[in-house]
């Protein structure tokens, strides 16, 4: 296993309770480096100091709702307080939504998806970037989808959602590029966590059929190149996508 310098770096991981970006959590602490952790799951919150083997001065585990605005400033302000600063940060929360075509999809369905995957990856990077131009330095990993560059059927507003993140990432990464502030983004294939194994069962027989690998992303693969996105060592690549897509992926 690869290692990784984050020694006295501290990282804001969203929907860091489980799957991905608790995965990524693990590797940050593993490397040196103290995280804050965003979950709206309070169970899963409970369990983090034991289960990552963490000590309070390394972990700090808040309950944010991320398409609330003002609760992601308060996160916000919750992290410097405690750790005085925020190197990094992954987007990764959000939400699947239910398998339907469009023209079917419930309404409510489609604006809970985009609100939370997109308007909240928005209102954290909102919220973290200003702390990162004053430092001069700030890495920040969206994960978006491979859905976001193909578009799944059955899939509408996760689909738009994930390509949203991929525009947002460009964007960012090209106003940000004057500082050594680099923005990038991951797009997985489906991957081994609850929310994609709670899909229905023939859409997920489907999109794994796609995947010339032939099976699903392991979660601590994409940490690994999550994580290496996330360290200084990623010095010039910005605004960029790499894909997890097992050989899916056709651009």
């Amino acid at each position: 296993m690869n290692t990784y310098d984050f020694k006295d770096r501290v990282a804001i991981i969203t929907g860091g309770g489980q799957g991905i970006g608790y995965n990524v959590a693990q590797r940050i602490l593993q490397s040196g480096g103290k995280v804050c952790i965003w979950d709206i799951d309070q169970d899963l919150l409970d369990k983090l100091a034991a289960s990552l083997g963490a000590s309070e001065a390394e972990l700090l585990a808040l309950n944010v709702n991320i398409g609330d605005l003002s609760a992601v400033e308060a996160g916000v302000a919750a992290t410097m307080e405690k750790f005085g600063k925020i190197d990094v940060l992954i987007n990764n929360a959000a939400i699947v939504g239910p398998n339907a075509p469009t023209w079917e999809y419930p309404a409510q369905a489609f604006m809970d998806v985009v609100h939370i995957g997109l308007v909240g990856t928005f209102n954290v990077c909102r919220s973290v970037v200003p702390h990162m131009i004053a430092a001069k330095y700030g890495r920040i990993v969206n994960v978006s989808s491979v859905a976001g560059k193909e578009g799944n059927p059955n899939a509408p507003a996760y689909s738009s959602t994930k390509a949203g993140v991929l525009a947002l990432t460009k964007s960012l990464g090209k106003e940000l590029a004057g500082y050594d502030i680099a923005v990038n983004a991951v797009t997985p294939a489906v991957a081994k966590t609850t929310m994609a194994l709670s899909q229905d069962p023939e859409f997920l027989k489907m999109i794994l059929s796609k995947i010339p690998r032939g099976r699903m992303l392991e979660l601590s693969e994409a940490a690994s190149a999550i994580c290496w996105l996330a360290t200084e060592e990623n010095s010039f690549t910005t605004a960029a996508t790499f894909d997890l897509s097992g050989g899916r992926a056709t651009y």
